[in-house]
């Protein structure tokens, strides 16, 4: 089954990590064995692996945060630094697709083109060897989204940013962005976010609805009148806490014929989970299922639910489901949605469909 995943921290872990992805998970494993910090020797996401569990194509950050908050590697202490970071990360694209490693997608012509390329390749590759098809094949797309929108100067640099490739925005990450209130904060949309929002509607931008808070959620869908997605994000239903989605916000999503992409980091997967713990139970994909299944539930229809791992997001093995060793298991989700009566449709809408026509209606739109 072809994947979509639609929030991957690629160029982070590259830059900021000095990961090199074109190495596998367990090489870039070895070489960080005496690295200390969290998440490092237990990674899960590197380019052989995307290949292997079928990584079609990925939302590929740019995450340059300036909050005034500093944290080193991650939140700068002015805009033209988080600029000048974030700016780097989108060449790191550019430069992999110049070897050949990855396709940048922007139009839907390039969407199909390199859809049917990899759907070609998955059917030639399913009567070959496992190893021989692992390591060929067409480039990895990657769709560039960026995780708050504080490297953007001002909404009037955002054409330069569509230019270079940039195709979906989140306004905001952790604490008070420049452009709205995010993670852990109760602030709506800055005077810079009220004046982005028109713009990314005139170029055809998607807003990624992401990390926002309660009041910058529903600012947001007062002022960009166009179908949204949520790139990783589950249900607070199932784990209350204000970084989820409460079903009315997954319904308001699903209103505009948005998508909401699961997560993985566990502590978003089950409510009272602690380090390696869950009261003695392991947190699995299976758990990850009850937020599609919920979803599934308040929509009343599987076309609003997808996938969006987060897989590489400052964690590793320590903080992902515990029968994902990496990337390549989310191969085991269309059978555990099978399990719970997903139709062989509803299943390649999840992994795939889903995230197809949301970029297709919002570029064909444009």
């Amino acid at each position: 089954m072809l994947i979509i995943d639609a929030h991957l921290d690629l160029s982070m872990n590259a830059l900021q990590w000095n990961r090199d992805l074109l190495a596998s998970v367990y090489t870039i494993r070895t070489r960080e064995q005496q690295v200390s910090g969290k998440g490092r020797g237990v990674g899960t996401v590197a380019f052989p692996e995307m290949r292997a569990g079928r990584i079609a194509l990925s939302f590929a950050t740019l995450l340059a945060r300036s909050t005034g908050k500093a944290v080193p590697h991650l939140d700068f202490d002015s805009p033209t630094q988080a600029f000048g970071m974030a700016w780097g990360q989108l060449g790191y694209y550019r430069a992999l697709e110049r070897e050949g490693a990855v396709r940048v997608i922007t139009g839907a012509a390039d969407l199909d083109d390199h859809w049917t390329a990899w759907e070609r390749w998955e059917s030639e590759a399913a009567a070959a060897s496992t190893a021989a098809s692992a390591k060929s094949g067409p480039p990895l797309g990657v769709v560039v989204s960026m995780e708050g929108a504080d490297p953007i100067l001002d909404p009037e640099q955002l054409s330069v940013w569509f230019d270079a490739g940039l195709r979906a925005i989140g306004l905001t990450h952790y604490g008070p962005g420049r452009y709205a209130g995010g993670t852990g904060v109760e602030t709506g949309l800055t005077d810079l976010g009220r004046a982005l929002l028109p713009e990314m509607r005139r170029l055809g931008v998607l807003c990624d609805v992401t990390h926002m808070s309660d009041r910058s959620f529903w600012e947001t869908l007062e002022r960009y009148d166009a179908p949204v997605l949520a790139s990783h994000n589950n249900c607070r239903a199932l784990v209350p806490h204000q970084r989820q989605f409460s079903d009315d916000q997954i319904r308001a999503i699903a209103e505009r014929d948005g998508v909401i992409g699961v997560a993985m980091d566990i502590w978003m997967v089950a409510s009272g989970w602690t380090y390696n713990d869950l009261g003695g139970r392991a947190v699995t994909l299976s758990d990850v299922v009850d937020h599609i299944e919920h979803i599934r539930k308040v929509t009343g229809s599987p076309r609003h639910v997808a996938i969006g791992t987060d897989l590489d997001g400052g964690f590793g093995r320590e903080q992902s489901p515990a029968d994902l060793d990496t990337i390549a298991d989310l191969q085991k989700l269309p059978a555990l949605l099978r399990e719970r009566d997903f139709s062989d449709d509803d299943i390649a809408a999840v992994c795939h469909g889903n995230w197809l026509r949301l970029l297709r209606s919002t570029w064909n739109a444009r």
